[in-house]
């Protein structure tokens, strides 16, 4: 066992959220936990994370994009390299690292290669990652109970359509720097990746490494336009 109580030189953290994905962070953490072991990799885990950042030199997130989200804003201070595992409900941010590579493909990359930087989007004090969403976005997100419980992509699906049919737009007030929106909008979305919601392509041309967010507007829409347009912005095709 090579797990480590006091983080050693080169020690990774392992930082893991148990509720996440229903147990499947629990499940994803054995695996890594494992195959560290058998790379002689000293490791330390953290079921419940310190106030204070640790003595480690790489930090790896077990969970979904909520965990990264709250990750980021705990140890805002810190400097070393992070990774996230898909351990989570929705699993967009991952996804954009890492596309769809089985977990042990995942571990030959960030055994191997070199960190990169990655954007962060700034919204009411907080860093975001993947993409801040207001108006029907942030309907859908207060449903969280929902999608938890039918999980992945297919809970995000049956909450949207539910909202299609309830939701009304509200009015937005948007200042930019040579002008300024008003109007009134379904879908107003800030967002540093292409994916949200567990599988929608929401802006499909985002980069995380651009230095720029995407701003998506959508304007009013009746019900039978919104469900004609949910295909298209799935696959990324508006």
């Amino acid at each position: 066992m090579i797990a480590l109580t006091e983080p050693a030189k080169n020690c990774i953290g392992l930082f893991i959220n148990p509720l996440a994905g229903k147990g499947k962070a629990i499940k994803i953490a054995a695996a890594v936990k494992q195959r560290l072991q058998a790379e002689s990799m000293h490791f330390t885990t953290f079921d419940e994370w310190p106030v204070n950042f640790p003595a480690v030199t790489e930090a790896w997130i077990i969970g979904g994009d909520g965990t990264l989200n709250y990750f980021i804003n705990f140890y805002k201070e810190i400097t070393a390299p992070l990774a996230i595992f898909k351990g989570g409900t929705g699993n967009d941010f991952a996804w954009k690292l890492y596309s769809n590579s089985t977990l042990q493909d995942q571990l030959d990359k960030v055994l191997s290669v070199t960190a990169k930087r990655v954007d962060a989007g700034l919204c009411n004090g907080k860093f975001y990652l993947n993409s801040v969403g207001v108006g029907f976005d942030g309907e859908v997100l207060q449903s969280m109970g929902s999608i938890r419980f039918m999980g992945g992509h297919f809970g995000y699906l049956w909450v949207v359509i539910k909202k299609i049919f309830s939701f009304r737009e509200y009015n937005f007030t948007i200042k930019l720097a040579q002008e300024t929106l008003q109007d009134k909008y379904l879908i107003v979305a800030v967002n540093n990746s292409s994916r949200t919601g567990g599988g929608f392509m929401v802006s499909p041309k985002a980069s995380v490494s651009d230095g720029l967010l995407d701003m998506i507007l959508c304007k009013k829409l009746g019900i039978l336009k919104r469900l004609k347009v949910l295909p298209v912005i799935e696959k990324g095709k508006h």
